[in-house]
């Protein structure tokens, strides 16, 4: 801070363009001007003011738009939403064939119907391909359904008889003993011990064979 702040001095300020001693004598007595006065400083600058509120939104300018920017980067997949409402029932289709006449056309004998696909598989096999037909594997009761299978036949078949549960002991593989049978000469021999099933041979007669093997599928509907 400047000195005189703390110690104010009386300043006078007088003009004198005389050339005697009597006219600035004079001239001292009718000094009409006397200027005093204390020496002021500028203070610090006071603290910026607070921001105003935010103005409204101006109208548009009139100027050209600039051309659209490129898209942005795709963002993440957002949640899986509900499942929507069930929509409705569609129209009946048309009946399906029946399993029956993907088969060759069989042969009837009293109340059986035996029909072929042509295929050869094993046993297992044939019995499961009869049971989704809701069928069984051709098993002849007599004489007569043995010769109806024997015409159908193609080709040496499987028939639904086995001795797999008891050795020696043909059975119906819907159960219940043998009835009725044609064995060939000599047969059942069980060739190798491992013949627990049945084949139809072409001329009718019948022969234990190794139920792996694969022979002609037969499979038999109540008519």
């Amino acid at each position: 801070m400047s000195l005189f702040s703390s110690l104010p001095v009386l300043l006078c300020v007088m003009t004198v363009s005389f050339s005697n001693t009597k006219a600035a004598e004079d001239a001292q007595k009718t000094c009409p001007v006397v200027a005093c006065a204390i020496p002021v400083t500028n203070g610090t600058p006071g603290r910026d003011g607070r921001d105003g509120p935010k103005g409204e939104k101006g109208e548009p300018g009139q100027g050209l738009r600039g051309s659209q920017g490129p898209p942005g980067k795709m963002g993440p997949p957002g949640n899986i939403g509900n499942p929507g409402l069930p929509g409705p029932r569609g129209y009946k289709g048309d009946r399906g064939a029946s399993s029956v006449q993907t088969f060759s056309l069989g042969k009837k004998s009293g109340k059986k119907l035996y029909v072929t696909n042509g295929e050869k598989m094993p046993f297992s096999s044939v019995k499961a391909l009869c049971t989704a037909l809701g069928a069984t594997v051709a098993t002849p009761k007599n004489a007569e359904e043995n010769k109806a299978i024997q015409d159908m036949a193609p080709d040496i078949a499987f028939l639904g008889i086995t001795d797999e549960v008891t050795e020696g002991q043909f059975m119906y593989v819907t159960g219940g003993r043998l009835g009725y049978s044609n064995w060939k000469k000599n047969e059942p021999n069980n060739h190798g011990s491992g013949e627990d099933c049945v084949l139809l041979l072409p001329d009718g007669l019948w022969n234990d064979i190794s139920c792996s093997s694969s022979f002609l599928a037969i499979c038999e509907f109540p008519s």
